[in-house]
């Protein structure tokens, strides 16, 4: 038994449970384990909760380094971001459950871990914004506070995306991408 698998079968529960619903019996009956042996792997169920929010920024920075290196202009940036990280909200769904609805979770030590990583992370978007409006590209007055808004629209699409849907996670993201570089209004009448 490896500690991922252990991540992997608990990451599961959580999802299926909530983070308080879950206890330490249930992930280790999902892993064959005896409660006593998974002590041996993990301490406690925090550390389990931190560790699953850690591999999942540590995913999510890893493909938005990829991102952010190329000199592209900043909408380009912003497109391939929100495709980057719908595709793994995606495709991890264990893990982006996780990390969108159970980090309130976190007892103060775990969350003083966590919130560097975070910020971390939503420092490279408010890097695209900036980059954007030092381009001349974007009109935005508050890049952290965009940052939120865009992120937030990706987080909700977890609620309702069906993977065997009408529209893939790449189409999800054009779409987005589209609203949030183009906005609502039609072009050509004035505007």
């Amino acid at each position: 038994m490896t500690r991922d698998e252990i991540l992997e079968a608990a990451a599961g529960i959580i999802r299926e449970k909530g983070f308080h619903a879950t206890s330490m019996q249930d992930i280790a009956a999902a892993v064959d384990l005896r409660k006593a042996s998974l002590y041996h792997h993990v301490s406690s169920k925090q550390e389990i909760l931190v560790d699953l929010l850690d591999k999942a920024l540590d995913l999510l920075i890893l493909n938005m380094q990829a991102v952010v290196e190329p000199d592209i202009p900043a909408d380009e940036k912003l497109r391939q971001a929100i495709r980057s990280y719908l595709n793994i909200l995606t495709e991890n769904p264990g893990l982006t459950s996780v990390l969108l609805l159970e980090h309130r979770s976190l007892e103060d030590e775990y969350r003083q871990r966590h919130v560097p990583r975070r910020d971390a992370y939503e420092k490279f978007w408010t890097e695209i914004l900036q980059q954007g409006v030092d381009q001349g590209l974007f009109d935005c007055r508050e890049p952290k506070m965009a940052v939120k808004a865009i992120l937030g629209i990706a987080n909700w699409t977890i609620m309702w995306f069906n993977p065997d849907g009408r529209l893939s996670s790449d189409q999800i993201s054009d779409v987005s991408a589209d609203l949030i570089l183009n906005g609502l209004f039609k072009r050509g009448n004035g505007i």
